[in-house]
């Protein structure tokens, strides 16, 4: 079901409980929602995440064990809407822009943007194949999430070129890695920790091209289990003819790990550029093959 907060969506029942290999298991709140470590037995903990009068989420009250700064809004939320900037001189002329995002939670409360950084000229000689920096802003404009695509080739038939993602928490804390598998007929990824262990994998469809529906990257244990997915949705004829802008939904359980919350969300980042992203205004889109 697709996340739309602003159609009135209604969230589902939450996803069952997972704790990735490596991670200490979460202490329970009275509500059964441990929230990535956040909240202790018997004292309550926030279920229902709070507004400001901009929009934006407040940052949930306590402090989480092993949260980097800025990931405490992740505690609480189990459900993350990406939203792309419509960029006009892109759309117009096909001139490529750094690409910008709005990130929201469930109930459609602003959480993070997020703002692609490098320059003019590797972003119109590689197209989708750029390597990028891109930043993760809270509303106070800190960055708490970074991530680093570096350059690889996004066509190889040889599992010697595969592309990757690095997500570290400022000032420098490597938190996680999303490295894509060698595969003939569907993208996969993989999921590794600060410790370079694997604890999940991300497997797309074989084919990434929809046409009025949604275009869903299951997330799964290490024993095949779904226990989330990264969903590229359907955003209207016009905006996916005419620009590049997509939307995004990803579910996950909420008693996940924040370092692995936010990993899912550079490997959001990582599926638009790979499969959603045009060169030039010209669509890309195509069949999960490498």
């Amino acid at each position: 079901m697709p996340i739309m907060a602003d159609q009135g969506y209604q969230p589902p029942q939450p996803l069952p409980s997972y704790v990735p290999p490596g991670y200490p298991p979460v202490q329970q709140g009275p509500m059964g929602y441990g929230g990535g470590g956040f909240g202790q037995p018997g004292q309550p903990i926030v279920t229902q995440p709070q507004m400001n009068d901009g929009g934006w989420m407040n940052i949930p009250q306590g402090r989480a064990p092993n949260c980097p700064p800025g990931l405490e809004y992740l505690t609480t939320i189990d459900q993350l809407l990406v939203k792309q900037k419509v960029e006009l001189l892109e759309a117009f002329t096909g001139f490529e822009t750094n690409n910008k995002f709005t990130i929201k939670n469930s109930l459609g409360q602003k959480v993070y943007w997020a703002v692609e950084e490098n320059d003019c000229c590797t972003r119109n000689c590689c197209g989708p194949a750029r390597p990028f920096e891109m930043k993760v802003m809270d509303t106070y404009k800190n960055t708490v999430i970074s991530l680093n695509r570096p350059l690889a080739c996004d066509k190889c038939c040889f599992p010697c070129c595969l592309q990757s993602m690095e997500v570290s928490a400022p000032p420098g804390s490597h938190i996680g890695t999303i490295e894509q598998e060698w595969s003939i007929c569907s993208p996969s990824f993989r999921i590794k920790n600060a410790a370079g262990e694997v604890v999940m994998r991300i497997e797309g469809p074989f084919c990434t091209f929809s046409l009025c529906g949604d275009v869903e990257f299951k997330i799964v244990t290490l024993n095949g289990d779904q226990v989330g997915k990264i969903s590229k949705q359907w955003s209207g004829l016009a905006r996916e003819v005419f620009t590049d802008a997509d939307f995004f939904g990803i579910t996950f359980p909420m008693d996940l790990d924040v370092n692995m919350k936010a990993t899912m969300l550079g490997a959001c980042f990582l599926i638009d550029a790979m499969f959603f992203e045009k060169s030039g205004n010209q669509e890309t889109d195509r069949p999960g093959m490498f």
